[in-house]
């Protein structure tokens, strides 16, 4: 499946998030970065034409830095810090040191003089991916992968640890990286796919970490255990494993409450909690997740009858979204889910703005009441950037209607909207023969063979970054099917077929299905749009799905919001609020 843009075709690189949060003795942050497939290891310089390209498409309110290539975050003594990846000399993969901004609100970012650049032995050909735990004494320790040599290709990989310099620095301005490394060396295990240490947790008396891997087609996650957090020593048997996945990149593991919404910290075992476990899939370039319970005694992992284990499983987001990492906030007690959307446009184009790559909004994120799914909604310090209001209520949509939403930034803007309907009657019938496509893609190809055509109950929703006469327009947007057994399916789409002008752009159709209740006839939508990034959270952040795009028209000031709805069953705008964005008063 494709999902990375032709720059990640050509480069096919990853990356981990990874905060480092406060999170007491038995909790841990994450730090990471990146681990990739095929990279430039000689340091380059790009000839760039950056400083003479419109910047249209970089984005306002969404983390990236000023120029080159970018992924990659912690909180510590009152700060949140992230640790990204970064090519001081071009906006494509090499010559990359791990640099390093902090802000009070993760909306604001100051930077600061990079954290970790190859130095040593045990990481002289990259360092790669990571995490990092507050270990007791609140002492913050990074685990991260280093890649000791050029073959096997992409590099043989083992797993290193950094500490503070000075632990009384709230900045954390430098790191150690002590001689005693690597920690965890490749024995048995596949030297060439062994990276990416997760946050370490503590149980019955060891701290825990995992190391995703592969054996043949079957993505492991080696399980390690330490007392002393740097001898460590593999488990007879994984965390988890699942044949036929591939490569498991970025693995995250974490508890989840059954009975709120505040997060937890990472080695919390209690009554009431759930266990998260999440892959990056490096075959599919998607990422999936599973809920289930952790056996503390065997030290296992087991996904619930409701979790599909694999390729179809459930997803964070179902768009341009990968290498995610979660880490529990310790000064307002939740989980934040911070992930990472590279462009979508080519390597050429990347190269000419002179940067690649940003970082999605922070979501906080927690366990669906019904137990089978995880929610997640944008951290409410994104709110303080909302500028002028429209508000609407009760504006009805019939079929064929377009209504421009009129006095905000279009191209910069939040708007959130609830529609509501009369009647279920005119759902679509869902086809018996789309069962037959993969279940994995079932929704995405669903998504590309219908578009916004007319359809019954939907399509409705908005058109994003649309030019004045709709030559150009990202439509987000739900349709209602009904099945032959009498219910109902409700489709997301994200479409960016009609995006943009320039055929050269990967333009995907993205979609995935919402678990909704329409009982009460009634569904919600809330896009985040930022000239180049559309994130769009269904039903409450049930279903989640980002494009990137690139309108050659639709852009600045000459970009259009509208609602609309091409449904033979007339839809009803309950209550609309859309704001311009502000930029941030500090962006790196």
């Amino acid at each position: 499946m494709r999902v990375f843009s032709k720059l990640f075709c050509v480069f096919a690189f990853m990356v981990c998030l990874f905060p480092l949060m406060n999170n007491i003795i038995n909790g841990g942050g994450g730090g990471g970065v990146m681990a990739f497939h095929k990279v430039y290891m000689n340091y380059q310089q790009l000839s760039s034409t950056a400083k003479d390209v419109n910047q249209v498409y970089r984005t306002g309110y969404h983390f990236q830095p000023k120029e080159n290539w970018i992924n990659a975050p912690l909180y510590y003594k009152g700060y949140y810090h992230f640790f990204y990846q970064y090519n001081p000399k071009g906006a494509i993969w090499g010559n990359i040191v791990w640099a390093h901004s902090v802000s009070k609100d993760m909306i604001n970012w100051i930077a600061l003089e990079p954290a970790i650049v190859p130095s040593k032995p045990f990481d002289m050909y990259g360092c790669w991916s990571g995490s990092a735990t507050i270990l007791p004494g609140d002492k913050p320790v990074i685990l991260y992968t280093g890649v000791i040599a050029k073959k096997p290709e992409p590099g043989f990989q083992v797993q290193n640890y950094a500490i503070p310099a000075n632990y009384s620095d709230p900045f954390l301005r430098e790191w150690i990286k002590p001689d005693d490394n690597p920690i965890v060396k490749p024995t048995s295990e596949n030297v060439s796919s062994f990276r990416d240490p997760t946050t370490a947790w503590f149980n019955n008396g060891y701290w825990k970490m995992t190391v995703g891997s592969k054996h043949n087609q079957r993505g492991i996650a080696y399980l390690y255990r330490s007392r002393d957090f740097v001898k460590w020593t593999k488990a007879k048997h994984t965390l988890h494993d699942k044949k036929d996945t591939g490569m498991w990149e970025c693995p995250d593991f974490y508890p989840v409450s059954t009975r709120a919404t505040n997060g937890l910290e990472t080695s919390v075992l209690e009554e009431g909690i759930k266990h998260v476990f999440k892959v990056s899939l490096d075959v599919t370039r998607f990422e999936y997740y599973t809920i289930g319970t952790y056996n503390t005694i065997k030290d296992k992992y087991y996904p619930d009858s409701t979790s599909v284990d694999g390729w179809a499983g459930l997803r964070y987001d179902y768009g341009n979204f990968y290498a995610s990492k979660t880490f529990y906030d310790p000064a307002q007690k939740r989980r934040i889910l911070w992930g990472w959307a590279n462009e979508s446009s080519t390597s050429t184009e990347d190269v000419a703005k002179g940067w690649a790559g940003i970082q999605l909004i922070p979501r906080t994120i927690w366990l669906d009441p019904s137990g089978k799914q995880l929610v997640q909604w944008p951290i409410h310090e994104l709110e303080t950037l909302r500028g002028d209001n429209v508000h609407l209520s009760k504006v009805k949509l019939n079929k064929g209607d377009i209504v421009e939403i009129k006095g905000i930034t279009a191209a910069q803007a939040d708007v959130e909207a609830s529609f509501t309907f009369s009647s279920l009657d005119k759902a679509e019938t869902f086809d018996p023969e789309w069962s037959k496509l993969p279940a994995e893609n079932l929704a995405l190809r669903i998504c590309g063979i219908k578009g916004t055509q007319q359809g019954g109950l939907g399509p409705f929703g908005f058109l994003t970054l649309a030019s004045n006469k709709l030559e150009e327009y990202t439509p987000v947007f739900f349709r209602v099917f009904k099945t032959i057994d009498d219910k109902y399916k409700i489709l997301m789409c994200s479409d960016a077929k009609p995006s943009s002008l320039n055929k050269a752009a990967y333009r995907p159709s993205f979609a995935g299905f919402v678990d909704v209740n329409l009982a009460k006839k009634t569904i919600s939508l809330r896009s985040l749009i930022d000239h180049s990034v559309v994130e769009s959270f269904g039903e409450g952040g049930k279903t989640v799905i980002t494009s990137r795009v690139y309108p050659t028209l639709a852009v600045q000031e000459h970009a259009h919001l509208y609602l609309f709805n091409n449904g033979t069953e007339a839809v009803t705008v309950q209550t609309l609020d859309a704001w311009s964005m502000k930029k941030p008063h500090v962006m790196n």
